[in-house]
């Protein structure tokens, strides 16, 4: 089994001599420690020094409430067509080509708190030489999200215990104000199904990364 250290140095490689900017992307369901391996990462490999490394999630890609509602998804908030997938994709290819200037490129984020997207809250200076980007569907084989496939140099897929995994799921919309009963119903529904795709995607990543419980 691969230690965190064996992570550490596989990311690294990726920028070769450091002169290139690299793009690693992690997959998994929801709730499978994706976010969390991505900020380790991260937070391990800039160290003290100046920071190379950067995070842009793809939560940031998010449609807005209010567009889920015209178009009439809220109900699925998370599902594949509830995110601007050419638009990420678009900021991917954009990270990779834009290496040599002096200018930010900024990335939206996302507010857990208000549950929307937010513009320009995610900085990337043109220093960093490698991106670690998260999302569920990274590996998705339909529509524009092939394109943020082509934009990776890498994609690791990172799964946990199912039981676990759910757990934290429903920790995490309690944390954010759903009530204990609704937030195991959206589990067992929204989230599960979301779920159920991006498992079929595993096959395609580049390595599986195991959590432990």
């Amino acid at each position: 089994m691969l230690t965190f250290d064996d992570l550490l140095i596989r990311a690294r490689a990726l920028t070769g001599d450091g002169r290139r900017r690299a793009l690693l992307g992690i997959t998994g369901g929801p709730g499978a420690g994706k976010t969390t391996l991505a900020e380790r990462l991260v937070r391990e490999l800039n160290g003290t020094g100046d920071p190379w490394v950067a995070h842009v999630p793809m939560d940031g890609f998010h449609l807005a409430d209010v567009e889920l509602d015209r178009l009439g998804r809220r109900h699925r908030k998370g599902a594949p067509d509830t995110f601007d997938a050419a638009g990420y994709a678009a900021l991917l290819r954009r990270l990779r080509e834009e290496t040599d200037g002096e200018d930010l490129v900024y990335a939206p984020g996302f507010e857990r708190e208000l549950e929307q997207p937010v513009a320009g809250a995610v900085p990337v200076p043109p220093t960093a030489r490698l991106i670690v980007t998260e999302g569920n569907y990274l590996l998705l084989g339909t529509g524009a999200w092939t394109r943020v496939r082509a934009a990776l140099d890498e994609v690791w897929f990172s799964e946990i215990d199912e039981d676990e995994r759910i757990r934290r799921l429903v920790a995490r919309h309690e944390e954010f104000g759903k009530p204990h009963d609704e937030a195991v119903a959206w589990v067992r529904g929204t989230d599960q199904r979301n779920a159920e795709l991006v498992a079929t995607t595993r096959a395609r990543a580049d390595l599986v990364v195991r959590t432990p419980r």
